[in-house]
């Protein structure tokens, strides 16, 4: 892991990561992002004050489980993001849907019914460092895209992953990371970046070389 400063909004990303990835990354090594990082530094936050959770809001999160040490949706004010996000008619739709598959065994719906990427937003953890946790972040704007941005500039292998203390999805890979997205996955999935106020947005993944 890789410890910075508090990154803010709208700080340049390349700036951050040659400051504190230039004397570690080795060859042969990739670097993971976590999607908090890169939507910061895209500016692509809401303060709370700018959110008033509506009654659709407050309805879709009452069948909505709180996560330890995650808020997940269960906070009104970052579904009322979502809602944002999506518009009021196609989550009252994945509202629906996503109800009536549940009782089914079936999971997810509600997040492919939405679209839009809900899924990616984050924050309005209390667990968060200050003053990001009065913060929704609505994901990286182009997630594979910024990864190759971060290779093409710098000629490090970059993957961007959202990760909580419940599971890993891998957003960007471009196209020098060595691995599959399933593998890169599997390889982040114990989510080293960390979950509260740690301030290790940055992993250097290194490949276990042969013993001489």
């Amino acid at each position: 892991m890789v410890r910075t400063h508090l990154v803010h909004v709208k700080e340049p990303l390349l700036d951050v990561l040659k400051k504190y990835v230039t004397h570690v990354i080795q060859p042969g090594d990739f670097i993971a992002l976590s999607e908090k990082l890169v939507a910061i530094s895209q500016g692509r936050v809401i303060h709370r004050s700018l959110v008033q959770p509506g009654l659709l809001a407050k309805m879709i999160v009452k069948g909505v489980a709180k996560l330890k040490d995650d808020v997940g949706f269960s906070d009104p004010a970052k579904m009322q993001v979502a809602i944002y996000r999506a518009g009021w008619w196609r989550m009252l739709a994945a509202m629906t849907v996503g109800g009536i598959t549940r009782v089914f065994g079936r999971h997810g719906d509600f997040y492919r019914v939405a679209g839009h990427r809900v899924s990616e937003i984050d924050g309005f953890n209390p667990h968060t460092i200050k003053p990001f946790n009065e913060f929704a972040m609505l994901g990286p704007e182009e997630p594979q895209r910024d990864a190759q941005d971060v290779e093409d500039a710098t000629g490090w292998p970059t993957v961007i992953m959202d990760a909580n203390n419940v599971n890993v999805e891998i957003l960007g890979l471009s196209r020098g990371v060595p691995l599959s997205r399933a593998s890169a996955r599997l390889v982040l999935l114990d989510n080293p970046i960390g979950q509260s106020d740690e301030q290790t947005p940055i992993v250097v993944v290194r490949p276990l070389r042969p013993q001489p």
